[in-house]
């Protein structure tokens, strides 16, 4: 995945599609409006140019600027949009929105607007034809569960006979087609290029995530949902909020914009204080969770190695329900799902065969290679909470060690910091031992990182070996593997690069593993882990 350059977010999330994906480029409308069509419902004042001027095509990368496009300046946070307005004409763009005084030629349409990242959300959806109007929209946010609650719904909506849209991190999908993505959630243009790509295919629903990124960034406005889901809320990404209090109210606006339903954790600290905000709201208000007073909770829970099973208690009924993930969070993400479900009125045998279908999702609780007591699991757990949760499902199932390979990124600074504390203590607190190593350090110290997650992990008392090259690190975990070893790679989960500087390079982990696991078989060396 190539990060946007020309005036995008710093905060850049990454997702991988499979192979034969669609790009954005193909997703482009092939029909040309009118300036004053674009900017209808825009506050905006016209430097120069003509209003009438035709537009064929919007973009915010001056890299894909089309003849007869409209070209956004957007002030990034390290590039600003507005250096590269003369490349945007100079590849053919009739008309320019800015937010900072700017110089085009005679001829070209400059309009000035208060926030660029607005103005795309606005026009984009206008350009597409307000696509999200006659769609049924679903927003999923929090920090933990949202990927796989997204591909619950997909499932179950699919065992109700209705087709499909999925957004979300590990990439996108039309019907059954995947689309190339950029971020968990794509950029206000990308996003509405999606949905009429999906009306256009006579897709009505779309379950999607829905980032605090994407929220205070704008890329999800001018969207209508329909249903809102809150998963919980734990400390992420505080480099761009500052606070907890500040993510929180970031993750609520989504439920500012809903017109159906609000479906929250009942047994999440904050999706309480949303439950108290949303009630008398107009949306249909249901609760999920374990305790009982929740409209849809679960009982008699039995974890499994290989899956969890439980009751399913909703208004309209119960039922039991048979999960291939093991661990609590997988219950509370299929009772979101159930909650959905009961907001549309499926029928309970419908989303019981959806949720059951659903076998696997890559990076989640993924086995990546088992042979007898052997076994290698890669899962996108990358905060504190998210790792905890991943090591306490596995510890009753494992019968030698769990032996870990993780690295934190948190950008410079306190919050950071701590991030890369708190996970350490978690490693040091529940693996057998530790193995440290880089994820995406980026433009930071790999070094300095790692020293400030060892000392997390010294705090808990845990045994740990660090490494700077995560392939390394992966190598000797797998090489220390005993008999009943479980080796854990977290962080990166689905992910199929690696950032170094300014670099990203091909780095995934299942063909890591494997590829090792090859090499020791071919070369006839007896491996460790099958000795006692």
């Amino acid at each position: 995945m190539c990060p946007i350059n020309f005036g995008a977010s710093v905060y850049t999330e990454h997702t991988q599609v499979p192979g034969n994906t669609r790009t954005y480029a193909g997703l482009e409308r092939r029909s040309i409006m009118k300036l004053v069509s674009v900017v209808a419902d825009l506050a905006y004042t016209l430097q120069q140019g003509e209003l009438q001027t035709e537009i064929t095509s919007i973009a915010f990368d001056s890299r894909e600027v089309t003849a007869g496009g409209l070209f956004v300046a957007i002030s990034g946070f390290q590039v600003d949009g507005h250096a590269y307005i003369q490349q945007a004409i100079g590849r053919g763009a009739s008309a320019v929105v800015v937010e900072q005084e700017s110089v085009a030629p005679e001829g070209i349409a400059v309009l000035k607007v208060a926030d660029s990242r607005d103005a795309l959300a606005r026009m984009s959806a206008t350009f597409y034809g307000n696509p999200t109007e006659t769609m049924n929209l679903i927003g999923v946010t929090g920090t933990n569960g949202k990927t796989t609650i997204t591909y619950f719904i997909q499932s179950i909506l699919k065992a109700a006979d209705r087709s499909v849209g999925l957004i979300g991190t590990i990439g996108s999908f039309i019907g059954d087609e995947a689309v190339q993505s950029r971020n968990t959630t794509p950029e206000s243009l990308h996003l509405q290029q999606l949905f009429f790509q999906m009306r256009e295919s006579d897709i009505r629903d779309c379950v999607m995530e829905v980032s605090s990124h994407a929220l205070s960034l704008k890329r999800t406005a001018y969207c209508r949902f329909r249903t809102g889901i809150f998963t919980n809320l734990t400390p992420d990404h505080l480099e761009l909020h500052h606070s907890m209090e500040s993510y929180f109210e970031v993750k609520a606006q989504l439920f500012d914009r809903t017109t159906a339903a609000n479906i929250v954790n009942g047994d999440d600290e904050y999706g309480r204080r949303l439950i108290e905000r949303l009630r008398g709201r107009a949306p249909r208000l249901i609760r999920y969770g374990i305790r009982s007073e929740n409209e849809v909770y679960a009982t008699e829970i039995r974890c499994r190695e290989d899956g969890t099973s439980f009751i399913a208690h909703t208004p309209v009924g119960r039922f039991a329900v048979d999960l291939h993930f093991p661990g609590m969070i997988y219950v509370y993400n299929a009772l979101a799902a159930i909650a959905f479900g009961l907001s549309e009125g499926i029928d309970l045998s419908a989303i019981r065969r959806g949720l059951e279908a659903v076998k696997g999702i890559r990076g989640r609780m993924e086995t990546v290679y088992a042979n007898g007591d052997y076994r290698v699991i890669v899962d996108f757990a990358h905060t504190e909470d998210g790792l905890e949760k991943l090591l306490l499902t596995l510890l009753p199932f494992v019968k030698g060690r769990i032996i870990l390979v993780f690295g934190v990124y948190g950008a410079e600074g306190e919050h950071g910091e701590r991030k890369r504390l708190a996970m350490g203590r978690v490693a040091g607190t529940f693996a057998d031992l530790s193995v440290v190593t880089s994820d995406n350090p980026k433009q930071q110290n790999p070094a300095r990182l790692l020293l400030e997650i060892e000392r997390g992990v010294q705090e808990a008392g845990g045994v740990y070996r660090s490494f700077l090259d995560r392939k390394e690190a992966i190598h000797y975990a797998l090489n220390e593997c005993r008999k009943g070893d479980i080796v854990v790679i977290a962080g990166k989960g689905h992910e199929t690069t690696q950032i170094l500087g300014n670099a990203e390079i091909p780095f995934n982990e299942r063909e890591i593993v494997n590829a090792y696991m090859a090499e020791q078989e071919h070369s006839g060396l007896e491996l460790s882990a099958f000795s006692e």
